[in-house]
């Protein structure tokens, strides 16, 4: 009996050591009813049971009877058990005596009393039912459902012994001993449903339930790793659902693997066609999502529809291997006990290369490929489609046909649904190629030969994810560790001959060097395999940890990326990418990160340099799968093949592209190796503060100060200075206070003396000669920064009549600032005065920009002047600058278009499509959207709707938003198919108050039956009511798709619908929410409100390519066009500035604000979601430009924000 915890360890005490039976595969259990649960109760109820020793007292047990197993427990409120008995193996069941019953086994006999005879009775006959036919005279082991994965013994921490433990399909069981296990009597079963492992330390994991924790300890390490992985294969059997892999092994073939022949697979590649195995499945994902996208037959329950189901039917693996393995080499063939490696190389051969493939005819004759697959898709042979795919048939190729001009759509006009899942699987699948030059090949995967080390190493635990908490040396273990011939080996100690664990360099992905004393050994460095999991490593030795190291390193990174392995790195190993010239193909490619610089080898021999704080962008897209890094020309694209170490490169690129010290090399920098943080305030200032008075002598509040610098230290690039968030005087006190922060100093520590000295020398020439000669000496950075601040107060001195900052007032600031001086002397003063008053002459500027320099004081004063006037805002006519977003809210997609108001929704939309060079295609339905972020609601714009007052009704929650509208196609295709523009139903009611008269809380959904008509909206209580609760005019209702979250509606199919009126002088919102049952009963209500709202006039009859062919090209007068740009390149801004002195008209025809190319130019951000009011009749306001080139220097401009 198991009723006292002591009671298992006179037994357990007696076990010498564990004994872990072979796993031979499970035989297929009967078709598993609900993994999630125990089989159903047959009877359960109180009884008393009698203790195995026979005393005299008995103990109250709540008894449960299914078909598998007789249970009882302390009380009906427990959730595991005291004890179990397998009804296989009873032996009989008889009444005893007054109110017993005896339930016995092969050796052991089990007491039971009922509280009456009848009782007693009931549960003998059930019991006699259940068991009957179903005892087992074998004592080898257990019924055939309980077949095990993996078992053997456990110490379960508390009970200071070892049990007897089972892994099998979805539960795990607890035995006293493996006696007991073969006799069919255990302590208890726990459901893996409900389960989670968490790997602790060394030898102990926790399977934690909601009920209970169960602390267990293996007996190595080895077998820790091997238990966590069984149950977490458990976890995943109780959480899967076999409907879909029985539906798929019902075609023979499927039952076994496509690649190896193991039986019962269950995973598929659902555009490859083939079923394959757990351990091929792995190798596949290597291959990448663009080759084989791999899916689980039973927990990716959503992706098997009932064509994608009926295609693998229809195929099989048979009839597709009879294409994709049509000559295997016998000597290549897998076999279920391949190893990885031959795994990876043959499945590499068969898919990516298409080395063992049938060729088709037609192979090499793109033409005839397309158009054969342009035919085939219109009838049932789904297998002649894969042919013609994998052979290099183009399934985005035009078919000729306006109707129907892709494949895709032919399949889907000719009813022949297979085949259109086929392809639509296959539409960005990357096509075999045995172009070697263009793959990822194998031997890049192999280890460098002749790698051989040895010697001590402290290891903890492997890890199934990456650790951020210090580690103490008690939690690592002393191990004896070798590496020969690419295999990575680690012992108990250098006498045994039996490894604890093996490594193969082939599945080595990352090795990374962490930070010295980062653990509880001074040095460490992490692995990371395939396999996903990490295992640290540690020593005090420095010689012996750089030594692993270079020696692990050079194991796995191929000679084609050797000169990695002389950087002094601090994460090395590769990884998955694409870069912008190719996004279609994936490439592999070996990192190394050293520092803030990421080193690339993407082919044989050709390097490449990252600078990481000089990005214009860093993040992370697609649900954490790809890191996406944009430098000046260039946009790389790292994907995620792999969560472990995917998640360390992108935290280790991440921290290496922030700002890493004080000095200025350190910080984050522009293109110009300018630091941001300097960029974004001198931007800032030129374009909010250039005319503020007091400005860099007055201060800012202090804590807003700190907050500031806080902010640009953590991460500079990501942060926006905009007006009215952020004040003019806390933006100058943060760029002075960076500088006087500085290590080191802009000068340098070693240079400054020699500068304050120069500062004395008398004779103007060689003072001047000498500060060149100093500023020539400078680091790279400083020189830089030097310069644009030199610039910068240059251009503030200009307007010493407005903001009382002349040369002499700046220098009193920035003296003791940038040289870091107490400021009791003028020497730190008068060197930077004499950097503004000669600036031309020491930063050597010259010829046109000279020129320019010397001819825009005034005329930029001009533009100031102009400025500083009151808008007209009362003028007719007038035109906004206003942001639109395209496609998402994001920074990146933010567009700046100048509306005026006669702009249309249509001709907003060809605007913003026009200016990313984006071609409409037939059926693409392009429209212009209000989003409303704070209501989540939404609604496309009428194409003839007038934008501005749009803009104008908006509150700061709300954006326009430039997307394609989907359900366009279904709505137009509904109402061609109505006689009349009407429409009725039920529909659940709610008002955002509550409804006098109605007795209806605001709180809930009512249903309400509506008529929708030419004319008005009426709402009935039920469908017999004569007459209507409310009625609306229909023409003046706005509707818009989507209810907030908050008010709970029923169904996701949700109209917020809005009423505006005036009510004695006085304007009156009513709003309220309809709920539909389904997404098409919704679509439906809306096109009938947009139909009745538009006359029928809901989508133009030529789309918009006649509002494209009609808009009028932009008014070319003088009060819509002088507009003079505040940044941009040098040459657009001196000649913007220039032209407008002498002729304010020249500006609009000389000069193209527009990025040509159709790229995304950066530009002034009107604030969010605003207008800004554009001048008239001669007034001047900021225009949007493009960045400067590279290595130019803008002239009293406002840098560019970094991306």
């Amino acid at each position: 009996d198991y009723e006292d915890p002591d009671s298992y360890s006179p037994c357990l005490g007696k076990q010498q050591r564990s004994v872990y039976l072979p796993d031979n595969g499970r035989l297929p259990p009967a078709a598993k009813q609900d993994s999630s649960q125990h089989s159903a109760v047959i009877k359960m109820g109180w009884l008393d049971k009698n203790p195995p020793q026979g005393a005299l007292y008995y103990q109250r047990r709540w008894v449960k009877l299914d078909i598998d197993y007789l249970r009882y427990f302390d009380s009906d409120k427990d959730v595991y058990s005291k004890g179990i008995i397998s009804t296989a193996f009873i032996t009989n069941v008889t009444s005893v005596g007054e109110l017993k019953l005896e339930v016995g086994t092969s050796n052991r006999t089990f007491i039971f009393r009922a509280e009456s005879e009848a009782e007693r009775n009931d549960w003998v006959t059930v019991l006699q039912d259940v068991t009957r036919g179903r005892q087992r005279r074998s004592t080898i082991s257990p019924v055939t459902s309980l077949t095990p994965d993996y078992q053997g013994y456990l110490e379960l921490r508390g009970l200071r012994s070892k049990l007897y433990t089972v892994v099998a399909l979805d539960k795990v069981y607890l035995y006293k001993n493996i006696d007991d296990y073969r006799i069919g009597v255990g302590i208890t079963s726990i459901d893996m449903n409900v389960g989670n492992i968490k790997d602790t330390e060394r030898r102990s994991f926790d399977l934690t339930t909601p009920y209970r924790i169960f602390s267990f300890i293996a007996e190595s390490e080895q077998m820790k790793d091997q238990w966590v992985e069984a149950m977490r294969n458990a976890i995943g059997e109780a959480l899967s659902n076999s409907e879909v892999a029985e539906r798929i092994w019902a075609e023979t073939s499927n039952s076994l693997c496509a690649d190896c022949g193991a039986p019962k697979p269950e995973w598929a590649a659902i555009n490859l066609c083939v079923v394959i195995c757990k351990r091929c499945a792995g190798e596949h994902r290597g291959l990448g999502p663009s080759v084989s996208k791999v899916r689980s037959l039973k927990m990716d329950r959503k992706v098997w529809t009932e064509e994608l189901i009926q295609v693998f039917l229809l195929l099989g693996n048979k009839r597709v291997n009879s294409f994709w393995a049509a000559n295997v080499p016998p000597s290549e063939a897998l076999s279920p006990s391949s190893c990885s490696d031959e795994r990876r190389r043959f499945i590499t051969n068969k898919y990516r290369q298409g080395k063992y493939r049938k060729y088709h005819s037609l192979y090499g004759n793109q033409s005839e490929l397309n158009n054969a697959l342009c035919i085939n898709v219109q009838s049932s042979d789904v297998l002649e489609t894969l042919c013609l795919i994998f052979c290099g048939a183009d399934v985005n190729c035009s078919t000729g046909m306006p109707d129907w001009p892709s494949p895709l759509s032919l399949a889907s006009a000719h009813a022949q649904p297979l085949q259109a899942e086929l392809i639509s699987h296959n539409l960005n699948t990357e096509l075999p190629r045995l172009d070697a030059g263009e793959l990822m090949e194998p031997i890049q995967y192999l280890p460098t030969p002749c790698v051989s080390h040895n010697g001590f190493l402290f290891k903890t635990a492997s890890m199934g994810r990456a650790t951020a908490e210090h580690k103490g040396r008690e939690e690592f273990s002393r191990r004896w560790c070798t590496l020969n011939d690419g295999t990575f080996s680690y012992y108990e100690s250098d006498k045994n001959s039996n490894p604890n664990g093996v490594l193969k360099a082939t599945e080595i992905v990352c090795l990374a060097v962490d930070a010295p004393q980062k653990h509880g050994y001074n040095h460490t460095f992490e692995l990371y395999t395939e396999a996903e999991r990490l295992y640290l490593f540690g020593t005090d030795d420095p010689d012996g940890h750089k030594q692993w190291v270079k020696s692990l390193a050079k194991s796995f990174i191929p000679p084609s990326a050797e000169p990695l392995l002389k950087l002094g790195f601090e994460r090395i190993g590769r990884l998955k990418c694409k870069d912008g010239l190719n996004l279609q193909t994936s490439k592999l490619g070996w990192f190394a990160l050293v520092g803030s610089t990421l080193h690339v080898y993407l082919e044989a021999n050709k390097g490449e340099e990252i600078h990481l704080r000089k990005l214009n962008e860093l993040s992370i897209q697609q649900d954490n799968e790809v890191l996406v890094l944009v430098e000046r020309g260039r946009t790389l694209y790292i994907e995620g093949e792999r969560k472990l170490d995917f998640s360390g490169w992108c935290g280790a690129i991440q921290a290496a592209a922030g700002s890493g010290g004080d000095t200025l090399s350190q910080q984050q920098l522009t293109e110009t190796d300018i630091p941001v943080i300097v960029y974004s305030c001198i931007g800032y200032i030129t374009q909010c503060g250039l005319t503020s008075e007091g400005i860099y002598r007055k201060s800012g509040v202090n804590s807003r100060v700190a907050a500031l610098c806080e902010r640009f230290r953590s991460d500079a690039r990501s942060l926006r200075l905009k007006e009215g968030e952020h004040q003019v005087d806390d933006v100058s006190s943060t760029m002075k206070r960076f500088f006087r922060d500085l290590e080191e100093g802009l000068f340098t520590a070693e240079d400054a003396p020699t500068w304050l000295s120069v500062a004395a020398i008398e004779d103007e020439s060689r003072k001047i000669s000498q500060y060149k000669l100093l500023l020539n000496r400078l680091p790279r950075v400083n020189k830089a920064t030097l310069q644009a601040l030199i610039n910068h107060l240059y251009c503030v001195q200009r307007f010493s009549d407005r903001n009382q900052m002349n040369l002499h007032n700046l220098a009193i600031v920035f003296g003791p600032t940038l040289f870091q001086t107490d400021g009791k002397d003028y020497t730190a003063g008068r060197a930077i005065e004499d950097l503004i008053q000669h600036y031309t002459v020491i930063f050597e500027v010259k010829g046109s920009l000279l020129a320019a320099l010397q001819g825009e004081g005034s005329a930029l004063s001009s533009v100031v002047r102009k400025l500083e006037t009151p808008f007209a805002s009362t003028e007719p006519g007038g035109h906004f600058i206003c942001t639109v977003y395209l496609e998402k809210k994001e920074e990146t997609a933010e567009r700046h278009v100048k509306i005026p108001g006669s702009m249309t929704a249509a001709e907003l939309t060809c605007e913003v499509l026009d200016q990313r060079n984006i071609a409409v295609k037939d059926k693409e339905y392009w429209s212009c959207w209000e989003v409303c972020d704070k209501e989540e609601m939404e609604r496309p714009l009428h194409y003839q709707e007038r934008v501005l007052p749009i803009l104008h009704s908006f509150g700061t929650d709300s954006h326009l938003l430039i997307k394609k509208h989907i359900a366009m196609e279904a709505m137009l295709l509904y109402l061609g198919s109505k006689v009349d523009a009407s429409k009725h139903g039920m529909m659940k009611f709610r008002e955002e108050r509550s409804i006098l008269g109605l007795g209806l809380s605001s709180g809930n959904f009512h249903d309400r039956y509506f008529i929708l008509n030419f004319t008005s909206l009426r709402m009935y209580k039920e469908v017999r009511s004569n007459r209507p609760e409310r009625e609306w005019p229909a023409k003046s209702l706005r509707v818009y798709l989507g209810i907030k979250k908050k008010l709970r509606p029923p169904t996701c199919w949700g109209l917020t619908v809005v009423h505006e009126s005036k009510k004695q002088e006085k304007q009156e919102r009513q709003q309220w929410y309809l709920c539909c049952d389904t997404q098409t009963e919704m679509r439906e209500w809306f096109a009938t409100f947009l139909s009745i709202q538009y006359d029928g006039d809901v989508w133009p009859q030529d789309g918009l390519q006649q509002t494209r062919a009609s808009r009028a090209p932009p008014d070319t007068r003088h009060g819509n066009v002088s507009l003079i740009p505040l940044r941009g390149s040098e040459n657009e801004m001196r000649n913007s500035v220039a032209a407008f002195s002498q002729d304010p008209l020249a500006v609009s025809r000389s000069t193209n604000h527009w990025d040509k190319s159709g790229t995304n130019p950066r530009r002034l951000r009107p604030e969010r979601g605003r207008p800004i009011r554009d001048i008239h009749a001669g007034q001047v306001v900021q225009t949007l430009s493009p960045d400067p080139p590279r290595g130019a220097e803008q002239i009293c401009s406002r840098p560019s924000p970094v991306v």
